[in-house]
């Protein structure tokens, strides 16, 4: 159960780490950097998680687009759509926009789901 007073539920920032290095791993870029960009996007969501306890469903989507957003300016575009063989090289994103209780990466081409978070694969 989470903790309301003066804290969060650190398991919740402990799955969201999990899920999206996993993500980080499947497209081998768990490179030092990215996951220190991940440490950051995890710390800086913690804050914010005290500050607005009732967001803490939130947490794991918002670290993912956090990461991806980092990893923009140095690594490119992460995590790329694999599925699609047509078309421009694009990447998925994370819907619903502010994150929720089962954030999936969908295809910005498309709009399919390619995958939950925690989920994408190497192919």
């Amino acid at each position: 159960m989470p903790e309301h007073n003066g804290g969060v539920d650190h398991t919740l920032f402990l799955e969201a780490r999990a899920r999206v290095l996993a993500d980080l791993l499947a497209r081998h870029l768990a490179t030092a950097e990215a996951v220190s960009v991940l440490e950051d996007a995890c710390s800086s969501r913690r804050w914010w998680a005290e500050q607005w306890p009732e967001g803490e469903v939130y947490v794991a989507g918002l670290v993912a687009q956090d990461v991806q957003d980092a990893l923009f300016e140095s690594a490119g575009r992460w995590p790329m759509c694999l599925a699609c063989q047509d078309g421009p090289v694009h990447a998925l994103y994370i819907q619903p926009d502010l994150g929720g209780p089962d954030p999936v990466w969908v295809c910005e081409e498309t709009g399919e789901v390619a995958a939950a978070l925690g989920e994408l694969n190497q192919r």
